[in-house]
């Protein structure tokens, strides 16, 4: 008896020096998430409810059509590109464990710009020439959560 007490006792306190880690059981949005299109970023609100208490990583990637792109040749002249190709982009925003409140948070991100286009791919006249993006039609946007290592939501909308 006096064996298997001191084993319980044993085992417990093992128990109580490993780390815990109050992972995220159903991580869900409670508010959201809305989208706005700012040209050639997106950004994406919301209200995320059923978090842990350990920071997170949120991860917002589209994909898109490049819908307006400006070709300039080397004097500065300024035409249209030819081509509509399409374009991916992400952004992410990082939360501390102190900023989540009884296991919700608000996430507000909003993806980089797309990488710039080849004259090529633009559909500019030679490669003496420049493109840049101007509009961009989002197709679609998945966002990631991230706590504790694993990820807890990843859901693709369409846009």
């Amino acid at each position: 008896m006096r064996r298997s007490t001191m084993l319980v006792a044993a085992l417990a306190a093992v128990a109580l020096m490993a780390p815990t880690a109050a992972l995220a059981a159903n991580v869900h949005f409670v508010k959201g998430p809305t989208f706005t299109d700012n040209g050639t970023t997106l950004t994406t609100v919301g209200k995320l409810a059923g978090l842990g208490n350990q920071d997170l990583k949120v991860t917002l990637s589209i994909t898109g059509i490049a819908t307006k792109i400006t070709c300039t040749n080397p004097g500065g002249n300024e035409a249209p590109g030819q081509n509509k190709p399409g374009v991916t982009a992400s952004g992410s925003q990082t939360i501390t464990r102190n900023e989540i409140k009884n296991g919700t948070v608000t996430i507000d991100v909003t993806t980089l710009a797309p990488a710039q286009l080849t004259p090529k791919q633009a559909g500019c006249p030679n490669n003496r020439w420049t493109a840049r993006i101007d509009d961009v039609k989002f197709t679609s946007a998945t966002i990631t959560v991230v706590q504790g290592g694993e990820v807890v939501l990843s859901k693709t909308y369409s846009l």
